[in-house]
């Protein structure tokens, strides 16, 4: 399984643009994030999944690829570790604002 760029065009580029005709708005914004946040999570929880299962066929001797076991296992623990960096990013984000100053 290939990680998907994450990519910004033109179009999604002007909706953050106050007063443009294609503004969609902080809520809409927040629920494209969310189902963004909530696809990738669901991804890693298949990809932990998948290990599992991997990790059982070879304990009981139907699998002899230890190479596929151990590529799936580093990809789980990759995005597990993209998943904890991103938590951290918007965790942080979220205590600058509620510093702020009004």
């Amino acid at each position: 399984m290939m990680i998907d760029p994450v990519v910004l065009n033109a179009q999604s580029a002007s909706s953050l643009i106050p007063g443009s005709k294609a503004y969609t708005g902080a809520l809409e914004l927040s629920k494209q994030f969310d189902q963004f946040l909530k696809g990738a999570i669901t991804d890693l929880n298949q990809q932990q999944h998948q290990v599992d299962q991997l990790n059982e066929q070879f304990i009981v001797g139907e699998m002899n690829d230890v190479h596929r076991l151990m590529i799936a296992s580093a990809k789980a623990e990759l995005g597990l570790q993209l998943v904890v960096q991103v938590r951290n990013k918007v965790v942080e984000a979220y205590q600058d604002v509620m510093r702020m100053q009004l």
